[in-house]
């Protein structure tokens, strides 16, 4: 999802540990212990020639039990610590996060712009968040005001950061979100509710104009840096977009047809038999590489098949969701080696750490698509990694990212959380 100049410096040194290679290419991580892709092949885009309905069921998982117990008042309590991070945590300004906290090894976040990306995307997870808690922590209202009327100035000038950064697009797909929450909760507020509308309509400008000339999304053009982005399709970032794209359709928005037509093309493109996914699409010709493989997928994964079970793919069954939920669960070392890793994509099957709080998001989503009889031992499992991953002050957080991954980590885990309570996993009824 990052790079960082010390990844070119490591490449040039030789290898770390003969097992672990950081590499650039043109999303640019580390893998292990197979061979880099040069920049040179990371350019090079033909056709795969993949539709959708092409791929396979996975293999059934060996029959395991997943037996945790929920336990709702242990869900509650860790999400009113979270609560109270976020509280103390905001901005004097209403948003949260900032450039601040740096350390020897920083992404690439060309200033301003990456940081206003990174700002609004960050504040509009936490008004999500905090949004979806309001009913039962209802000390957060002032707060979520302040936020809104930050997140309302600020978000109609935000763009990418230069040619090569196009960090923005996350910032209009979690912005989404949360002007489709903040349209419900304005419900009778007709000037707002038209702030809002209007809001929204141009995410969707923004987010045609930043589509790859591919299909889809990606956050670096390091090939031309064009006006309309050369960048290569990124799985994760498509079903990022698509999962937003229907949040406000469920409202009555029309999100551009087209646009989103491509979007589940190249989702539909990186997808493998075993429902694994491309990290992107400049990697379709290495679907062998290790973060093409299912324990690289882990967290995309979770993000793909939600994004096309909303837009209708009938491939993605309840099997196929409930096998990577089970993946999720028992394989979750996988993601979890590389939380917390200052690197991006350093370890093993190039995970990153920032995958881990995401994926585990994307899987509570998951969970809501499939029968209620069968979300138990999935809500319980996933409850109990984030209970034992919370910090002592309250927050989560998976990657060092400035002074945003506290309150990013912290808000993808009270939503998580959310959907673990059965009586608060209502989304398929377009309650929430």
């Amino acid at each position: 999802m990052c790079f960082t100049k010390r990844n070119a410096a490591i490449l040039t040194g030789a290898a770390w540990l003969a097992s672990v290679l950081i590499f650039l290419t043109g999303q640019s991580f580390a893998q292990s212990p197979a061979k880099p892709i040069s920049s040179k092949e990371s350019l090079k885009e033909p056709q795969t020639g993949k539709k959708e309905g092409s791929s396979k069921p996975p293999k059934e998982l060996p029959e395991v039990t997943l037996n945790e117990k929920l336990d709702p008042n242990a869900v509650q309590a860790a999400c009113k610590r979270g609560i109270a991070f976020l509280l103390k945590d905001q901005n004097k300004n209403g948003s949260w996060g900032s450039p601040t906290r740096t350390k020897g090894l920083n992404i690439y976040a060309p200033v301003p712009g990456a940081h206003h990306a990174f700002g609004i995307a960050t504040t509009s997870l936490c008004i999500s968040a905090l949004i979806e808690w309001e009913t039962e922590f209802p000390e957060s209202t002032a707060a979520i005001n302040r936020a809104e009327e930050w997140l309302l100035e600020k978000l109609p000038y935000l763009r990418r950061a230069n040619e090569t950064a196009i960090y923005n697009v996350w910032g209009h797909a979690y912005s989404l979100q949360a002007l489709a929450k903040m349209y419900r909760r304005h419900q009778g507020d007709e000037a707002l509710q038209s702030r809002i509308k209007e809001l929204i309509e141009q995410q969707f400008d923004m987010l045609t104009r930043y589509e790859s000339v591919d299909g889809g999304w990606g956050y670096y053009d390091f090939r031309l840096g064009t006006k309309r982005p050369a960048s290569s399709s990124i799985s994760f970032v498509d079903a990022t977009v698509l999962v937003a794209f229907h949040d406000v359709q469920q409202l009555g928005f029309a999100p551009p047809r087209d646009v989103t037509k491509r979007a589940i093309a190249a989702i539909h493109r990186q997808q493998k038999k075993d429902f694994s996914y491309f990290y992107g699409e400049y990697l379709k010709n290495k679907p062998m590489h290790p973060v093409n493989r299912p324990g690289g997928s882990l967290g995309r994964s979770q993000a793909c098949n939600v994004a096309l079970r909303m837009w209708g793919s009938k491939e993605i069954t309840d099997q196929v969701i409930e096998t990577w939920l089970k993946r999720l669960v028992l394989r979750n070392g996988w993601l979890d080696i590389g939380r917390k890793r200052p690197i991006p994509h350093e370890s093993w099957f190039s995970v990153a750490g920032y995958f881990y709080y995401y994926g585990h998001y994307y899987a509570a989503l998951c969970i809501e698509e499939i029968p209620d009889g069968n979300r138990l031992p999935y809500q319980a499992a996933i409850a109990k990694l984030l209970l034992d991953r919370q910090e002592k002050d309250g927050s989560w957080w998976d990657y060092p990212l400035y002074d945003y991954h506290q309150p990013y980590g912290t808000a993808f885990s009270l939503m998580t959380l959310k959907r673990c309570l059965p009586e608060k996993s209502e989304r398929k009824n377009g309650k929430e």
